[in-house]
């Protein structure tokens, strides 16, 4: 029993070290939610993607916008490109792994919309191939990432890097800052 709770102790005492890293980035988490609440607030769409917990977390945050986070509003744009089986699965088989998200976003994404690319270690191909995708069609792209950023830091218009190496960690940063993204697209609505 003392090995269990040593673990568990460990762990939420990394998450609360690295939340309260997360003030040293609050200045690119309001720039994200400014620029998401003024997408909304045109009516445009929000394109959310990522890999394994990147893709939950897009779909948590996707659902939040088009169904409500904690007000019962109109439903918001957005659309999370993890979802579509018959597509990604054709993607891959067609094209290859890495182009699943960027074939999505030629065929969705519209001048005026927000991409947001989530992947913890900012270097996924499949990730890093639509945001190249989406700056082409002139759509603003937002990532969430954390240890250091990787390929993503250098092309995204906002980064937002959770200062932890820890892919765990970083999933955690990752949920607050959306729900967080989340209020303030509602505060006005």
């Amino acid at each position: 029993m003392e090995k269990t709770r040593k673990i568990i102790s460990e762990n939420f005492r990394q998450s609360f070290e690295i939340k309260d890293k997360l003030y040293s980035i609050l200045g690119e988490v309001a720039s994200a939610a400014r620029l998401l609440k003024e997408c909304v607030g045109k009516n445009k769409k929000i394109i959310v993607f990522g890999n394994g917990g990147s893709a939950a977390d897009a779909q948590h945050f996707v659902a939040e916008l088009a169904c409500k986070f904690e007000k019962v509003r109109k439903p918001l744009r957005a659309v999370a490109l993890t979802t579509n089986t018959s597509m990604l699965t054709a993607t891959s088989n067609d094209f290859g792994f890495e182009f699943v998200f960027s074939r999505q976003i030629e065929a969705l994404a519209c001048e005026g919309d927000v991409a947001v690319a989530i992947s913890t270690s900012g270097n996924s191909e499949n990730v890093l191939k639509a945001v190249a995708a989406a700056k082409k069609l002139g759509v603003r792209t937002v990532a969430l990432t954390g240890g250091g950023g990787g390929k993503l830091k250098k092309i995204c218009d906002i980064v937002i890097d959770v200062p932890s190496s820890r892919t765990s960690r970083i999933q955690e940063a990752h949920i607050l800052i959306l729900h967080s993204i989340c209020e303030v697209i509602e505060s006005d609505l």
